[in-house]
Formats: C-alpha cells, sequence, structure tokens
C-alpha cells in the first residue's frame, strides 16, 4: 500500500497559468507532477490545499500524494528540488497523520495582497505588487492607507461574501477573522487577510472595492451593503500579481510542520514576495 505525503512548496504564480493543470499550460500542478515523475513517483495527481488562480504566488501551498512503500518523505526531499524550476520549490515533505488531506484537513488561511499606494514600485517588486497608478478607476485618486485599513476592517466577521466572489464557489457564510494593514516603506504596503476559508477571487475582489471606496469611486454605503447584505455592486477585482498565498492553518494533532518551519521555512528563497514576518 502506497503511503501518504504531506508536501510544502512555493511559487512565483507569474510563469504558470494557475496551479489546476489545464489544457493551456503551464501549471504549477502539472510541472510538480512532471518532476515527481522525473523523481520515481507513479503520477497519481496531487491533491492542493486550495487552487491558485493565474499570477498568484504561493509561500505556502500544501499538497497530499501518495509514494510507494519502499520509498520515504526523506528520501524524496533530496531527490525532488533539484528537478524543479527556479520558480518552484519545496520546503518540507513529511509523513503525515493517516487522516491528514491538504484541502479537507485545513481550518484556515492566510492571504498577503501587496499595494502600491504611493512613490514608486522597486524593481525587485515590480512582479508583485499592484501599482495603483496603473488602475484607470484608481489612478487619478490618492488613497488614504488609513480609510483603506479602516474599509477592510468593516468586512472583519461572519458573513456571506458573495457580492466579493465568483458564482463558481459555493455560497455560504465564511469568517475573515482578522485584517491587517502593513506599511513596508517606500509608498509599499502589505494587507494581511486571516479567515477560515476564502472563495474564488475573494481576496482580490475584497482589496480591490476596499481601494476603489477609499478613492471615492464606490460609495460607502453600498460597500456597506455589499457586506451586510451581499447587494451587487460594481466592485473592482484587484491584480492577480500582488496576491501570496501565504499560510495554510491545520488542527495542532494534524499539522504535519513544526512551529520552527511555520517561522523559519526551510528552503524558501529570500527576497520578494516571500517577505514579512510570519503570522503570529
Amino acid at each position: 500500500m502506497r503511503i501518504p505525503v504531506a508536501l510544502w512548496v512555493w511559487y512565483h504564480g507569474g510563469t504558470f497559468r494557475g496551479f489546476q493543470r489545464q489544457a493551456q499550460g503551464p501549471t504549477v500542478q502539472e510541472t510538480l507532477e512532471q518532476a515527481l515523475r522525473e523523481a520515481g513517483v507513479p503520477s497519481t495527481g496531487v491533491m492542493p490545499a486550495g487552487r491558485t488562480d493565474r499570477g498568484v504566488h504561493a509561500r505556502m501551498q500544501v499538497v497530499s500524494l501518495r509514494i510507494d512503500p519502499e520509498d520515504s518523505p526523506q528520501a524524496l526531499a533530496q531527490r525532488l528540488p533539484v528537478l524543479l524550476p527556479p520558480s518552484l520549490g519545496m520546503c518540507v515533505a513529511r509523513r503525515p497523520h493517516p487522516s491528514f488531506h491538504a484541502q479537507w484537513s485545513a481550518v484556515g488561511k492566510t492571504y498577503r495582497y501587496r499595494v502600491q499606494l504611493g512613490g514608486s514600485v522597486a524593481p525587485e517588486w515590480r512582479p508583485y505588487v499592484m501599482d495603483v497608478r496603473e488602475e484607470p478607476r484608481l489612478a487619478p485618486h490618492d488613497i488614504s492607507p488609513g480609510r483603506l485599513e479602516e474599509l477592510l476592517r468593516m468586512a472583519v466577521g461572519r458573513r456571506d461574501f458573495v457580492a466579493f466572489h465568483e458564482n463558481s464557489s459555493p455560497r455560504k457564510e465564511r469568517t475573515l477573522e482578522s485584517v491587517a494593514l502593513k506599511d513596508q516603506g517606500g509608498g509599499l504596503f502589505e494587507v494581511i487577510l486571516r479567515g477560515d476559508a476564502f472563495a474564488r477571487y475573494q481576496v482580490r475582489y475584497l482589496v480591490g472595492s476596499a481601494l476603489l471606496t477609499a478613492a471615492g469611486g464606490l460609495p460607502e454605503e453600498q460597500w456597506r451593503a455589499a457586506l451586510e447584505t451581499g447587494e451587487r455592486i460594481v466592485g473592482l477585482k484587484a491584480a492577480a500579481q500582488g496576491l501570496v498565498l501565504w499560510e495554510v492553518r491545520y488542527p495542532a494533532e494534524l499539522d504535519p510542520f513544526t512551529p520552527a518551519e511555520r517561522a523559519a521555512p526551510p528552503g524558501l528563497p529570500e527576497g520578494p514576495p516571500f517577505l514579512g514576518a510570519p503570522e503570529g
């Protein structure tokens, strides 16, 4: 019987057409599965904690897979990294609890969104940031960081975020546990969103529509109504390149990864877009 493995991988999304395998690649899934085949792992497919869209990055994406019983996660961790491209890497391979599943065992996720509100985007950040001056609906206006944070904090709580996600995601209540805005200097800001679950495009619509409201392009009463009643709005979907899947959380008894690994992930590259303190 094949044995389960939990794999922590990271990627820069700009070189991929999203996570999920599709006819027009390359995708993270097909690239990872090809590398696994080259590493001697018979392909049965990998199951991610969640799918990311084209252009979205991941500091921590977790996948479940199975390997032959004579193999081991430790041996796989030695073989796999050299077979991956520069934009995709591995931090940890671990044999998890028998009931662990990358997607269904997850109890929450954290996303970070990087947005340039003023100044000039540093060259090293260019592929990983939304510059408000390049968005026509935002460009003519100055956006106050304090106002942006005020609006985003209105979204905290358990609610139906139907006005902020695609119809392809099931309509149900989700909890946005916290939102914080961090000044990274030079006009660069980082929005940190922690929740139990997120629908497709939810973070991008929340951040984009909050930016639009802060810029005066969407009345605050419409923003509030969208949050409180699900009233549809002509919102703004923020650019994919600013978004990072930062962390996937599991119950302590099922978590394959240690607190030390979460605080300082082995093998995670230095530099953008994976800077910033770990989640506290």
